[in-house]
């Protein structure tokens, strides 16, 4: 399978450099832009770029710029960068069509984890198979074996481990869940979740520790 490519852009070289080589151990092509109107060139030149990182302050086009752009044309998985934590700004870039949003300074484990399940949910990434901790989901085959011993789960239940497997390490709001594993139009008890949560850890066994309860928030999956 050829090496899926991402854009990464950002003004400060030093940034660029970080997130490109924690993306390259990931076997990820990198390419890189050092502002907004060097990123839409690039984007135009490469018409199989996967996914974009984007800074939102740069010279010459900021992201805002740069999204408003490549949004006219393209579907492109984003995810926006940025040294502010402002609800406006994030309600900016969701209206705009960001797929996900990270302040500075950021875990670039956590970033590559997200492009991985950004990658995965756009169906570039081969999510046939997961495999973390002796719990294998087999999505194509719709099983969940434990240590090599099939295990029975509801269609929810196989969905939710599926989302928590594939986001591991990054902590999940109840209501992030629910909009990723019940979809937007669902309206129902976030309590829901919790009661998913706790049939699921107890048909997991020993392995249920790994969805950790993240008290007033949500989870986490983590081995």
């Amino acid at each position: 399978m050829d090496k899926l490519k991402i854009l990464v852009v950002d003004d400060e070289a030093r940034m660029r450099k970080l997130v490109k080589d924690f993306l390259v151990k990931k076997n990820f092509d990198v390419l890189e832009a050092g502002d907004g109107e060097e990123a839409v060139d690039i984007f135009y030149e490469n018409k199989n770029i996967a996914l974009i990182i984007l800074d939102v302050m740069m010279p010459k086009m900021d992201g805002w710029e740069v999204c408003r752009e490549i949004r006219k044309n393209s579907k492109v998985p984003i995810i926006m960068l940025t040294a502010k934590s402002d609800e406006k700004d994030e309600l900016l870039g969701f209206d705009l069509g960001i797929d996900e949003y990270i302040t500075k300074p950021f875990s670039p484990k956590i970033l590559v984890a997200r492009v991985e399940a950004i990658l995965r949910r756009s169906n570039k990434l081969d999510d046939s198979e997961i495999s973390i901790g002796g719990i294998t989901i087999n999505q194509s085959a719709h099983e969940v074996t434990i240590d090599g011993k099939p295990i029975e789960l509801s269609f929810k239940e196989f969905e939710l481990l599926t989302y928590f497997m594939n986001n591991q390490g990054i902590a999940l709001s109840r209501e992030r869940i629910l909009n990723n594993v019940w979809d937007y139009d669902y309206f129902g008890d976030a309590r829901t979740i919790d009661t998913h949560v706790k049939k699921l850890r107890s048909k997991l066994g020993d392995k249920g520790e790994y969805i950790k309860t993240i008290w007033g928030m949500g989870y986490k999956f983590e081995v």
